[in-house]
């Protein structure tokens, strides 16, 4: 489980075919901390270590995975967002996250509000009913608040903290990312009938 509060951004090293597709990521983390084995979130799916070294790290992606996430996007140079796995008694600053990636939303709009960016996100029309003004997503692994539905589209404000402290900053209209619905209005549509 995760938070979607982002604690590092990485950096696609490299990427291998081996069966899977193995990619290995640059981080800040303290990779002695870090076990063969663990979970980290990256840009939204959950993945496991399966290599390790000073500054970096190795997952393995499926072909499921690539064809249900953006990471089929990713190239040597891509900024990824990463969040270890919770702890018992960590803060929870964002919302339960399972980092199991439901869809693809591409950004639409990319608008200045004061120190803000308001990007509008279009997804595919079988998710609306998952999403709710003043309710939370985690687009690329980042908790957010979502301000408007309008359609297959919403928006959400991404502050100036935000923005730098995430991969979000590089962003443009065109762009996909990870999309994973809260897991409270999954389970509220599913007692209600409406999955």
């Amino acid at each position: 489980m995760f938070t979607g509060i982002v604690t590092d951004v990485g950096t696609v090293r490299t990427i291998e075919q081996k069966g899977d597709t193995w990619i290995k990521i640059e981080t800040s983390y303290d990779m002695n901390d870090v076990e063969i084995g663990a979970s980290i979130a990256c840009s939204g799916p959950c993945l496991t270590v399966i290599e390790k070294g000073s500054g970096w790290f190795a997952v393995e992606a499926s072909a499921e995975t690539l064809n249900k996430t953006a990471l089929g996007d990713w190239v040597a140079g891509t900024r990824v967002n990463l969040e270890r796995a919770m702890r018992i008694g960590d803060e929870l600053g964002g919302h339960i996250v399972s980092g199991h990636v439901d869809a693809v939303a591409v950004i639409v709009g990319m608008q200045s509000e004061g120190d803000s960016v308001r990007f509008t996100f279009e997804m595919p029309g079988d998710f609306s009913k998952y999403i709710a003004p003043k309710g939370s997503v985690c687009l690329d692994g980042v908790s957010l608040t979502v301000n408007e539905v309008q359609g297959n589209c919403f928006g959400v404000n991404i502050i100036s903290h935000t923005q730098s402290a995430t991969s979000f900053s590089g962003r443009k209209v065109g762009d996909r990312v990870n999309m994973e619905i809260d897991t409270i209005a999954r389970y509220v549509a599913r007692l209600l009938g409406k999955e």
